[in-house]
């Protein structure tokens, strides 16, 4: 009897904190073993001259999931998760939208159905709260909590999503007390309002008008906001989709100060500029998002925040809306901005990206890919006792990649639902070539391998910042604490 189902032979391993050769030994699912010469497999993976890092997390896409408006991104949970594995994927955690009316209870049942017949990868879920009323407060968040979703997003901005700075204090308490960590879109809704409705008014409505609808000055003042809410009440606090150098040197003083703060950006805004929004016709549809997207001072910029540590993860916000009728061209062939779907798909290159103009060009050592693509959001999201590292004992959720493989990224190359990728032409060095999860292959080769519905639920443990958070010395504590206690 073998002493192992699989061992990956040959590889240079790498995590989060180390690089070194060794070979993997996985039984049931799990890594057990790592050392040289390692043999006595079922099968065995040969990854000579090839990086043998963890699987990635994305905790950041809309995977079949309705918008506010109603509109249906265009990836359900199996082609979504199939373009995620092709990306060096293991894990996915998508959202879990609720819209106003709907209980808690009721959007996780929903997603349950969506995702555990189809999802090739393991999942979890994000809520997206809206609706935050007593009983979804006081008895169905700690619900969700207690089965395992332990993260969950709010709005400042978009008229039925967003929730009041009181709500949201509301909410910060409720996370706080049942182990929970809150995401925030964080842009100032009035500011936008009025800016988009003066540019239509003087017919200001192509594409590129999205950008300068969405200023700078709209994120910055939401994260000043969202961070004194937090700090107020002493609870954790994640930015998403950080776009901006005020927003991110705001986070980075927060953390400074020894609050539980974090953030995250995502590939648009270090590959992409707001000149994409300037394309002819209605080109530039394809490339609205919201934050939109900046300008090249600001990608470089980041690109310093991702290797200070000041934003600790990386996502796609993979939010794949088509080039027609169903999705960017919902309200015509030339719509106005205000009118076009938001969002971008991205989570098959979100990785490879990051490793072709990041590890392979010298911006980020290869230990700082990993931690921002799988160790990082492990960690925040409840997931480090089985995912986001090579340590005996976890999930054999493993990514090999080719270091040297090229790629020209094309749309008919991508493996989710869309017609078009806003990186089209893009050379990249560097793919993942076999992707695992809990052991299993799941692609090899450029071919899938594995069958709809193979991915499990993840149950999450309680938000743990430990490792994030800086320590807080007496004298960096607030001057006033006096209602820390009535919380």
């Amino acid at each position: 009897m073998a002493d192992y189902d699989l061992i990956i032979k040959g590889g240079t391993v790498a995590t989060a904190t180390d690089t070194f050769k060794a070979d993997i030994g996985i039984r049931d699912g799990r890594i057990a073993a790592l050392g040289l010469g390692l043999d006595g497999a079922a099968r065995t993976l040969d990854a000579t001259g090839k990086l043998v890092l963890p699987g990635g997390i994305e905790t950041h896409c809309h995977i079949e999931q309705e918008s506010a408006t109603g509109a249906m991104t265009s990836d359900d949970y199996f082609s979504g998760s199939v373009s995620a594995a092709f990306g060096g994927n293991s894990t996915i955690v998508p959202f879990a939208a609720q819209h106003r009316g709907q209980t808690i209870t009721d959007v996780i049942r929903t997603y349950d159905d969506r995702a555990a017949p189809k999802s090739v990868l393991d999942y979890s879920y994000h809520l997206i709260v809206s609706d935050p009323t007593e009983t979804v407060l006081n008895e169905e968040l700690p619900m969700a909590f207690a089965r395992g979703i332990t993260s969950f997003k709010v709005f400042m901005t978009y008229d039925k999503l967003i929730v009041s700075d009181e709500a949201m204090l509301d909410i910060l308490v409720t996370a706080k007390e049942n182990g929970g960590l809150t995401m925030v879109h964080a842009e100032n809704n009035a500011l936008i309002k009025w800016m988009v409705n003066r540019l239509i008014a003087r017919g200001y409505a192509a594409p590129k008008y999205h950008a300068v609808s969405h200023p700078a000055a709209s994120e910055a003042e939401a994260i000043q906001r969202g961070i004194a809410l937090a700090s107020f009440v002493e609870a954790p606090l994640l930015f998403v989709h950080v776009s901006t150098d005020a927003g991110a040197r705001t986070i980075a003083d927060a953390r400074m100060n020894g609050h539980m703060i974090f953030g995250e950006t995502c590939p648009q805004y270090m590959f992409l500029t707001a000149d994409d929004l300037d394309r002819p016709g209605a080109e530039g549809a394809k490339f609205c998002c919201s934050p939109p997207l900046r300008d090249k001072a600001t990608q470089d910029v980041l690109w310093r925040h991702l290797n200070a540590g000041t934003l600790q993860l990386y996502s796609s916000d993979h939010a794949p809306y088509r080039f027609d009728e169903t999705g960017k061209l919902s309200s015509g062939s030339n719509p106005p901005f205000n009118r076009i779907a938001n969002g971008l798909p991205g989570i098959e290159l979100r990785a490879p990206l990051l490793f072709s103009e990041g590890v392979t060009k010298g911006r980020l050592s290869l230990n700082a890919f990993v931690a921002l693509t799988a160790t990082n959001a492990a960690r925040l999201f409840g997931m480090q006792d089985r995912k986001g590292s090579i340590a005996i004992g976890l999930d054999a959720d493993i990514a090999i990649w080719d270091p040297e493989k090229k790629t020209r990224v094309t749309a008919t190359g991508m493996h989710d639902n869309m017609d078009y990728t806003p990186f089209e032409g893009l050379e990249l060095t560097g793919w993942p070539v076999t992707v695992l999860n809990r052991g299993n292959v799941i692609v090899d080769g450029g071919e899938l391998k594995a069958e709809r519905g193979a991915g499990q639920f993840v149950k999450r443990l309680p938000f743990d910042g430990t490792g994030f958070v800086p320590a807080r010395a007496p004298e960096m504590m607030p001057a006033t604490n006096f209602g820390a206690n009535l919380f």
